[in-house]
């Protein structure tokens, strides 16, 4: 295994990361009338035994390796209210506004997920979310969920999950502000908060830069008693060689303070070099190769890849990516 690393965590092996597949009813946001629609996700794949929700998608299949699952990460109903500038309403399951990485395939330019993605951040929510454009560079999001990947188990850690985002006029640079704070578990007055600040710039046509900063906090959550806290950030600069070859760098930071988020306190440092090439409209291959270590070596377990074995690893990947 390639442990941390997730999602693609298998080595030597060929794997089926996700047959995913919606309905969607999108609503008219641009309208002057009420409107109502809806989506929902299936998930079939290693990456959908990643991304369940504690009593809606958990362990719905069980296989002989319990490395593949069935997944519904999003079943939301919306609406469009004509209010002002217009106010969308989302009601039900879905996926995070927190981050710049998501958990569907064809929105990443790399095959390999971030530390900042994996351990940092929640995947989906379940609860009430409200959008709301207040002119043509800022908008708003707000509502209340039920904490971190749940549905129904801790009913009671009502979460406060909002952002607010900013586009520049000429479209080049933006700036996506998101936060969650709330109860950690129904049990105690702990709470859990995390924001994540993602900046993205058009340097060029053809040149693309994105940064990242995430920072968390769980109260009383380590070992010790004390706060646990984790942060960690990201750059991304991607050039789009022509219309069916782009090349793109990924390279990050991750400290994990107590060890509550990977299992080994510590830094975790990554570089990552990869490939998008679309020969066709519906057909993107993903190559990458990627270098990972950590601040800890001590010679044995402890360290933080490989199984605890080693600080550092190499991993080579590709995925092929087929939209329909």
């Amino acid at each position: 295994r390639n442990d941390p690393i997730s999602f693609n965590d298998r080595t030597s092996e060929v794997m089926l990361n996700q047959l995913n597949l919606y309905a969607e009813r999108a609503v008219n946001t641009d309208g002057e009338e009420w409107d109502f629609g809806g989506r929902v996700d299936f998930m079939f794949g290693t990456d959908a035994n990643n991304t369940p929700a504690g009593g809606w998608d958990d362990h719905l299949i069980h296989t002989k390796d319990g490395y593949y699952d069935v997944a519904f990460p999003q079943a939301y109903a919306e609406i469009f209210a004509p209010v002002g500038n217009g106010l969308t309403a989302k009601i039900g399951h879905f996926y995070t506004i927190i981050g710049y990485e998501v958990v569907t395939a064809p929105d990443n330019f790399f095959y390999s997920h971030a530390y900042t993605m994996l351990y940092g951040e929640p995947f989906t929510h379940t609860g009430v979310m409200l959008s709301y454009p207040i002119n043509n560079n800022f908008s708003v999001t707000g509502g209340a969920v039920l904490g971190w990947d749940n549905f129904r188990y801790e009913a009671g850690t009502w979460n406060f999950l909002g952002g607010v985002n900013w586009a520049s006029d000429n479209e080049k640079t933006a700036v996506a502000l998101s936060l969650i704070t709330g109860d950690s578990d129904e049990t105690s007055s702990d709470t859990t908060t995390m924001y994540s600040i993602v900046i993205s710039h058009n340097i060029a046509d053809n040149l693309h830069y994105v940064f990242q900063h995430d920072f968390g906090t769980h109260e009383n959550g380590a070992p010790s008693g004390k706060d646990a806290d984790w942060y960690g950030v990201n750059q991304y600069l991607t050039y789009d060689i022509n219309e069916e070859l782009s090349a793109g760098l990924r390279a990050e930071w991750f400290r994990d303070n107590d060890g509550t988020r990977t299992g080994f306190d510590g830094s975790y440092y990554g570089i990552t070099a990869g490939l998008n090439w679309s020969p066709l409209s519906w057909l993107k291959l993903r190559p990458e190769v990627r270098y990972d270590w950590s601040d800890r070596d001590n010679g044995g377990i402890g360290n933080g890849f490989d199984s605890g074995t080693d600080h550092e690893q190499i991993a080579v990947g590709m995925d092929m990516i087929v939209t329909f």
